[in-house]
C-alpha cells in the first residue's frame, strides 16, 4: 500500500530508457535513444538542446500527443504508454496543461482572454468558472486584457493568456514548447517569470523546452539533451560569501544513465581531441579520462597518470547525492564545474 508520504516523494515526471523511432519510406530515425529524466513535484526545469536533439519529441510524449516506441514515461502517476483513448482525453484535460510557441495554437482568435480561459473549464464541466477566470487573470497580470481578443494583445500578453488557459483546470504539470520563441528579450523575461510565478503560487510542475539563453535566470535546473539522451545538467542555488554578499552558484554535471554511460561536454571533447576510444583510471574520488595514445596514460598498477592532457570526471559521494535528476558525475579537474555569479541569476 502506498502511503501519503511515499506519494509526496514521487516525482511528477519520470522517464526511463525512453525511445522514439520514426519510420519514413523505409528510413528509421531514432529521435530519443534511451532518455532518462526525473522532475520533482513543484520544480521548474528547462530542457535545452540543438534542433533535432529530441526536445520536442519528448514534450509530445509527455503531453500525450505521441507514444514512446520503448521505455517508460510516467507523469503525475499516469503511465503514458498504457493509456486508452479515453484515458488520454482525461489526462490532457486534467493532468497536463500545454503552451505552444504559436499563439494560433493556444487561443481562439474570436474569443476574448476571459472567454479563452473559460473554454477548458466549460469542457470539463467545472463549477465556479467565473471565479477561476478572475483568479488566473490576476495571477498572470492580464486583468486589463479580460475583454480583448488575441489580435488586440501584445505577444507577451497573448502568451500569458495562453499560460492561464493551460492552468485553467489546475493541472499537476505544465508543459511549454518554446513559449518565448517569437518574443523580444524583455517580453521573454516576463513570460518566463510568469511560468515561475505560477509554479510558486499554484505548486504546478513546469517543464519548458527553449532556446532562450536567459532561461537560466528563471529556473533552478537546466537539462541539455544531445542525440536523444540527457547529456548535462546545470543546478543553481544561492549562497552567502564571507562578506555576506549574495552569490548565485551554478554547477554543471554530466548525466550518468542507468547503464553507466555519460556524455562528456563538447568543449572537453574538442579541447583534448577525444575520438572513438579513451583511457580510464579509477582514482580515490574520481575517474580520470585520457585520450588514446596520450603518453603512457593511466597506470592500472599505481593509479597515477602522466601529467599530459586529460579530463578528470569526478564522482564523489556528496556530489552524486546532490543531483536533483538522474545521478550526475561532475566534470573538470576532480571537482564539479562551478560558477560563482555575483549579482546575476545566469550561469554565464
Amino acid at each position: 500500500m502506498t502511503t501519503t508520504t511515499e506519494q509526496a516523494r514521487e516525482p511528477d515526471i519520470l522517464c526511463h530508457g525512453l525511445v522514439r523511432i520514426f519510420s519514413t519510406e523505409g528510413v528509421e530515425v531514432q529521435a530519443l535513444q534511451g532518455l532518462d529524466l526525473r522532475v520533482e513535484r513543484g520544480d521548474v526545469v528547462a530542457i535545452v538542446g540543438a534542433s533535432g536533439s529530441g526536445k520536442s519529441t519528448l514534450l509530445s510524449i509527455l503531453s500525450g500527443l505521441d507514444r514512446p516506441t520503448g521505455g517508460s514515461a510516467v507523469v503525475a502517476g499516469t503511465d503514458i504508454g498504457t493509456m486508452s483513448r479515453a484515458d488520454r482525453v482525461r489526462y490532457q484535460r486534467h493532468t497536463v496543461g500545454f503552451v505552444w510557441q504559436q499563439t494560433s495554437r493556444n487561443l481562439l482568435p474570436y474569443l476574448t482572454a476571459a472567454e479563452n480561459i473559460a473554454v477548458p473549464l466549460v469542457l470539463s464541466g467545472a463549477e465556479a468558472r467565473a471565479e477561476r477566470v478572475d483568479e488566473l487573470l490576476s495571477l498572470l497580470g492580464i486583468e486589463h486584457c479580460r475583454d480583448r481578443r488575441p489580435e488586440q494583445m501584445s505577444g507577451g500578453e497573448q502568451q500569458r493568456t495562453a499560460i492561464a488557459v493551460a492552468l485553467a483546470n489546475s493541472p499537476r504539470v505544465l508543459l511549454a514548447d518554446e513559449p518565448t520563441g517569437e518574443l523580444d528579450d524583455a517580453t521573454s523575461a516576463e513570460v518566463l517569470e510568469a511560468l515561475r510565478g505560477a509554479s510558486e503560487r499554484l505548486g504546478v510542475t513546469v517543464l519548458v523546452v527553449t532556446h532562450d539563453p536567459t532561461v537560466s535566470e528563471h529556473v533552478r535546473r537546466t537539462v541539455q539533451i544531445r542525440d536523444g539522451r540527457t547529456a548535462t545538467e546545470v543546478l543553481r542555488r544561492t549562497e552567502r560569501d564571507d562578506s555576506g554578499a549574495e552569490v548565485h552558484v551554478a554547477e554543471e554535471f554530466a548525466v550518468l544513465d542507468r547503464t553507466g554511460r555519460l556524455q562528456l561536454p563538447e568543449e572537453f571533447v574538442s579541447a583534448l581531441a577525444l575520438r572513438e576510444r579513451v583511457r580510464l583510471a579509477l582514482e580515490t574520488d574520481h575517474v580520470g579520462v585520457w585520450p588514446d595514445g596520450a603518453g603512457r596514460g593511466p597506470s592500472v598498477a599505481d593509479g597515477v597518470a602522466d601529467p599530459g592532457g586529460n579530463a578528470d570526471v569526478a564522482g564523489t559521494a556528496d556530489t552524486m547525492a546532490g543531483s536533483a535528476g538522474p545521478v550526475g558525475g561532475a566534470a573538470r579537474s576532480g571537482r564539479p564545474r562551478r560558477r560563482d555569479l555575483r549579482g546575476s541569476g545566469t550561469d554565464g
